[in-house]
């Protein structure tokens, strides 16, 4: 059960959770009891937990919907430029917490739920995830909208509301096992479907060359259906959009030929449409070309180009037009941000609507598209960039395959003109790769197609123009940008460490919240006793926290004074995971060797999900399953050492560990990882990191200094000077007799006694093709390790080292990334305005609203 707010706690009328306030509180208490009315029509001593929820979930959405429609009533009078965010991810976690914060209602919350005699967490633990992503891309689009609506921003975010998210992982006998995540299945109480905005989206067909234009004909047409779930800025009156598109079958879908005869079969074929939003797909940094996968995303491109260009057409409210014919305006009222190449169909899907549809000559077109696009690069990894075969491409969309052969044409034009007789650049720099199946390069349509390109880290967009683009980067020097990523500190301070926040507010006020940059007013308390004293005891109480949550979900007991040791992230080859394995292995033979010797008790935290398809990563779960079991049940080791593998890791799991942590992992090969945002994560939370210098690494040991992150290993140019010399994995085998044992141990079937040659896959992986390079680090990350002992051991320096680090992550707010997005891409101003709430008259002209009062999407 909550506790109730202490005296002092209602003092405190305003803090950064909000007003507790009499009245607020009876309102919500009102709005529950209503809201759970509805939903019953029948006693309240029946209701289940989930009942609550739902009551809860309405009437917090109750204080959203009035903002929400003054939010579009606004933007529909004052027509600012629009941000636009495709992504075929949306990782959202629950929606609940997040909506209270940022309406400055969490404290009347709490209150009003104890009042009722119930208990607010044991209500949230109900909400499912909203699962619609698979790691940091998805995620890092949730903080993204999250932050423009905070900065004021007429943002919208657009993508695919699958039916089932990603997947949950069950560990069985030490295997993962998918099951799939019906997170719909009780409904979602914080969306809204918009039947009144369904727009047609066309495959297959072919294409005709009349006089009259170019016409796309005999297509199959699928209807997208959207569902709109509001994004509340913090404590701003702003709520935003987030519009997701359903996949539905039109009416006479399979019956227009009358026939067919069978009618039962022709409606059972409608799921055949419906199964394009069924699933997201569950790769990471891997690319998989599969049919249903390009249909999917050409199906969020097309619907939501409809939609940007119905709105830009709108008239403004006391504009004389009645609708925008002209789009000379374009780029100067819309901008679409393409979040990797996953929507990257944008492209000629826009020429398309331009030169078929609304009949602008070609280079006009062209130059209006190249104005609106900007692409985001996530990722350097050859294995992740999209290639989609020309074939697949030509039987789906006949007509974009023409439009990308032109825009091609007409791209290769320009650099033979630029380099005449380079074939080799012509070969290197076309959208198309010959060869075997002709295959076209996402990555260079969308370099091509947009005025702006970025990467996420400085190091990885150093990568992007120095390596993978390289040429592209000569050609136009200036299009290439770094945005390095961050992440909302509501959700990742606020929401999952309330603790921490308050601490820091006491010290440092409330404005950090908007304004995270301001936690360098910290490094005035690294030496301050009673401010280390506080930081320790919010991270002791996090631990103990989550040790009872472990305990109860896992019936595992660990001790919550030794070091807890987090490494969640996707489970890949390139995060090397294995070399954390390998040191958990070092660690256990040391305590064998010397029980009595002093050692540093540690809980290593490993969690994860591997793609369905990805052999090694399972293998990888396996192993480190089949390790902890050894370890966990060995006397001799006893409470010094114990491995945990963190079933079904996700966004609310997340939210409980992270503020948990005392070391976190970021150990991908140099030049691998583009950013990464658990690091950030983690360094806002008072953990300390162990890490390569990769990705935003980098930019961490940058601003807090390199003595105060564990850096250890091979840097980019270490890296590089191995591959030109070859790496010998047997070398390091040789030479590192710790590294030996390990390696033998696992190798014959120490680990797995049941089957020896178990992991046989993964030793010659390590010998024989391993591209992560994991023997070559592994001296430095175990001496590194030493270190982190040595300090864990000096609880006051640890602690210090924690404030500084906190202080420095400032700069890892996706508010500060998207203020760069915005200035130096979309070309618009953050605005600190505060729309005034609904229960407050709006001025003058701004009070009238066209043909009623209800919210143009």
């Amino acid at each position: 059960m909550s506790r109730p707010l202490s005296d002092q706690e209602r003092r405190k009328q305003i803090s950064i959770r909000g007003i507790v306030g009499a009245e607020n509180v009876a309102e919500l208490k009102r709005g529950f009891n209503r809201h759970l009315h509805f939903t019953l029509v029948k006693d309240r001593n029946v209701a289940t937990p989930r009942d609550y929820y739902f009551a809860l979930a309405h009437t917090v959405r109750d204080h959203l919907v009035g903002r929400w429609i003054r939010t579009q009533q606004y933007y529909y009078e004052r027509d600012p430029k629009r941000i636009y965010y495709l992504s075929l991810e949306f990782y959202m976690g629950r929606t609940l917490q997040n909506t209270m914060i940022n309406l400055g209602l969490q404290n009347a919350c709490d209150e009003a739920v104890y009042q009722l005699g119930l208990d607010i967490e044991e209500l949230e633990e109900i909400e499912e995830d909203a699962g619609l992503g698979n790691g940091g891309l998805g995620r890092l689009a949730a903080c993204f909208l999250d932050s423009m609506a905070t900065l004021g921003l007429a943002a919208y975010g657009y993508g695919i509301r699958y039916e089932y998210g990603i997947f949950n992982q069950k560990i069985r006998n030490g295997w993962q096992v998918e099951e799939a995540d019906d997170w719909l299945r009780h409904g979602n109480p914080w969306e809204k479907a918009r039947p009144e905005y369904m727009l047609p989206v066309h495959f297959y067909g072919r294409v005709e060359h009349t006089a009259n234009g170019t016409k796309w004909v005999d297509t199959q047409v699928v209807l997208a259906l959207p569902y709109d779930t509001p994004v509340p800025g913090y404590m701003n009156n702003t709520v935003n959009t987030m519009r997701l598109w359903s996949a539905r079958a039109p009416n006479d879908f399979n019956l227009r030929d009358f026939n067919v005869g069978d009618y039962i079969q022709a409606v059972l074929d409608r799921n055949l449409a419906e199964n394009i939003s069924r699933v997201l797909y569950p790769n990471d940094n891997f690319f998989e070309g599969k049919e249903l996968r390009l249909k999917q995303e050409y199906f969020v491109v097309a619907a939501t180009l409809q939609d940007i260009i119905r709105r830009f057409k709108a008239s403004k409210f006391g504009s004389t037009e009645s609708v925008r014919t002209v789009f000379d305006s374009f780029p100067d009222q819309v901008a679409i941000q393409l979040n990797d190449t996953h929507p990257a169909m944008a492209i000629p899907e826009l020429m398309r609507i331009f030169v078929d549809i609304e009949k602008l000559p070609w280079s006009k077109a062209w130059d209006i598209t190249k104005r609106t696009f900007a692409y985001t690069n996530h990722t350097v990894l050859p294995e992740a960039l999209e290639r989609w075969p020309v074939d697949l491409v030509e039987k789906l969309l006949p007509r974009h395959l023409e439009i990308i052969y032109e825009i091609n044409q007409r791209h290769l034009d320009h650099i033979a003109s630029l380099f005449p007789n380079d074939v080799d650049r012509l070969r290197r720099m076309s959208l198309i790769e010959e060869g075997g199946t002709k295959r076209i390069n996402m990555a260079h349509l969308c370099i091509v197609g947009s005025h702006a390109v970025n990467g996420v880290a400085k190091i990885h967009s150093e990568i992007v123009k120095s390596e993978v683009f390289r040429d592209f980067a000569e050609l136009e020097p200036d299009k290439f940008q770094n945005k390095t990523n961050g992440i909302t500190p509501r959700r990742w301070l606020l929401l999952c460490n309330p603790g921490l926040a308050e601490l820091i507010a006491e010290k440092i006020g409330e404005d950090y919240v908007r304004d995270l940059s301001q936690l360098a007013k910290l490094h005035e308390f690294v030496d301050d006793d009673l401010f280390i004293r506080g930081v320790a005891k919010v991270k002791q109480e996090n631990k103990v926290k989550f040790a009872l949550y472990l305990e109860k979900e896992y019936g595992v007991k660990i001790n919550p004074s030794s070091m807890f040791d987090v490494h969640v992230k996707r489970i890949h080859e390139y995060k090397r995971q294995l070399m954390n394995c390998l040191h958990i292995i070092t660690m256990y033979n040391r305590i064998k060797r010397d029980p009595t010797k002093l050692f540093v008790p540690r809980t290593v935290i490993i969690g994860g999900k591997a793609a369905p398809g990805y052999h090694m990563a399972k293998m990888i779960i396996k192993l480190i399953n089949a390790v902890a079991q050894v370890v966990n049940n060995d006397p001799v080791v006893g409470s010094k050492l114990k491995v945990i593998f963190l079933e079904n890791y996700r966004v609310s799991l997340a939210e409980k560990v992270i503020p948990a942590t005392d070391l976190s992992e970021q150990i991908s090969t140099a030049g691998t990882e583009a950013s990464g945002t658990g690091n950030m994560k983690f360094m806002l939370n008072g953990a300390l990191t162990i890490g390569t210098m990769d990705g935003a690494n980098v930019e961490m040991a940058e601003e807090a200094g390199e003595e105060n992150l564990f850096i250890f290993g091979m840097r980019v140019e270490d890296v590089a000077e191995l591959d030109k010399d070859g790496y010998n994995a047997q070398q390091y085998y040789d030479q590192l007799p710790e590294l030996k044992q390990a390696v033998d141990q696992i190798r014959s079937g120490f680990f797995s006694s049941d089957e020896p040659d178990l992991f046989r896959d993964v030793v010659d992986m390590l010998f024989h093709h391993d591209r992560f390079k994991v023997f070559a680090d592994y001296e430095a990350y175990v001496k590194c390790q030493e270190k982190v002992s040595e300090l864990y051991l000096n609880s006051k320096a640890w602690t210090k080292m924690v404030i500084r680090n906190i202080a420095a992550a400032g700069k890892f707010s996706s508010d500060r990334t998207i203020k760069e997005y915005a200035r130096d891409i979309w070309h618009v101003e953050p605005s600190d305005l505060k729309i005034p709430p609904p229960n407050e008259p709006r001025e003058g002209a701004e009070d009238r609203t066209p043909n009623g009062t209800a919210a143009r999407a």
